[in-house]
């Protein structure tokens, strides 16, 4: 507890915490209840060892915390977007835990529930949390940035962003986040309706066709995500040394889940691959203008990662307007990553773990959502 006494017209606060602050902190209030209700906050926030930024001091004493660990992981790393983006709301939210704390398997239980019981976030996005702050502090342990020797959120059961019973006896609702995952595929005719969309065909009911700057370059990456399933920022961030045709590959230094991996190419992909080389080669289907000496092989990006998710967005739009023209509802481009994934157990004969390495799928248990259609594929071969 604080100790305060009144000092002629002003109080004064001492607030101190062994092992939390290197030494004490000493506040004046014009008043005894503006200051009873400041130090009431600061000190519910130390109870739970998070030290809040007015208090956090440079120096050597200074005790390390989230925030530290987290500045010094985006300072020397190359990260994602994505987990730029979720470590900067973790600034703001975990910034002050002290790492002792925080590189305990309670604390980890606790912030996991808090993410759950308080702020109601989905699993989804748990994960999303969880995820990337473990990657930063499996950085700062081989660093030796923490003492942190057995990462904590890396012991934490399977389930741990879903809901359970005792979450929804505390929360008192039935109606909270649960999984969701999108399952919509291609019905049969929109894959040639969205070709046509693409060609330069007009819509059902519009006066004109769409406007489609490079167009051959929407038609190949459209193409190219139903013959892969791979991402659209795995895509329109190729190289052209990545494609090698003679080798049928595509080489991926770097994916969403931070491993590389190589893309078998269909015959299809192939053809596709050669048609696009050959339209920005003479400038045919609007590819003029489109310099053969780029080192990428799509023309939207310029090879900065600021840039990356105003790209992606723009080209979700652009595809957006394509699948509606075309009448294909609630349709959007991953979607086709989900599709193709679908086609590879539908199509071939290649092993779960086969098609995850086509796919980039890091769980396996991602690709049990399409188990049941290579069952219904294989019922229909029975007598």
């Amino acid at each position: 507890m604080a100790t305060k006494r009144q000092r002629g017209n002003t109080w004064h606060y001492v607030i101190k915490r062994a092992g939390l602050l290197p030494k004490p902190v000493y506040l004046t209030f014009d008043t005894e209840a503006e200051g009873d209700a400041y130090v009431a906050r600061l000190e519910s926030l130390l109870d739970n060892e998070i030290i809040p930024p007015e208090l956090q001091e440079s120096g050597k004493g200074e005790p390390k915390t989230v925030a530290h660990l987290i500045r010094a992981y985006l300072n020397t790393v190359t990260v994602s977007s994505t987990d730029e983006g979720v470590l900067g709301v973790l600034l703001d939210r975990i910034g002050g835990v002290v790492l002792t704390r925080a590189g305990t398997y309670d604390w980890a239980e606790q912030w996991i529930s808090e993410m759950k019981r308080i702020r109601r976030l989905s699993p989804v996005t748990i994960r999303h949390h969880a995820g990337a702050l473990a990657r930063c502090f499996d950085w700062g342990g081989r660093k030796k940035v923490t003492a942190v020797i057995v990462n904590p959120l890396r012991q934490l059961p399977r389930s741990y962003a879903g809901y359970t019973a005792e979450d929804r006896r505390v929360i008192g609702e039935d109606d909270l986040p649960q999984e969701q995952y999108r399952d919509r595929r291609l019905e049969p005719g929109e894959e040639i309706r969205i070709r046509e969309i693409l060609s330069g065909e007009k819509p059902k009911d519009h006066q004109r066709s769409l406007a489609l700057p490079w167009q051959g370059a929407l038609e190949c990456l459209f193409g190219l995500a139903l013959e892969t399933a791979m991402r659209l920022r795995e895509m329109f961030t190729l190289e052209f040394p990545q494609v090698d045709l003679p080798q049928a590959t595509i080489f991926l230094e770097k994916t969403k889940n931070g491993s590389k991996r190589q893309v078998p190419l269909s015959s299809t992909a192939i053809t596709l691959l050669k048609r696009y080389r050959d339209q920005v080669q003479c400038g045919d289907h609007g590819m003029s203008g489109f310099p053969t000496e780029r080192r990428w092989l799509f023309p939207w990006w310029e090879g900065t990662q600021k840039a990356l998710p105003r790209i992606t967005a723009r080209l979700s739009r652009q595809f957006s307007r394509i699948f509606s023209a075309a009448g294909c509802n609630n349709l959007h481009f991953h979607d086709l990553r989900h599709e193709a994934s679908a086609r590879f157990f539908e199509r071939t004969d290649l092993s779960d773990l086969e098609i995850s390495t086509i796919t980039g799928h890091s769980d396996l248990r991602m690709l049990k959502r399409y188990a049941n259609l290579r069952a219904s594929t294989l019922a229909k071969r029975l007598w």
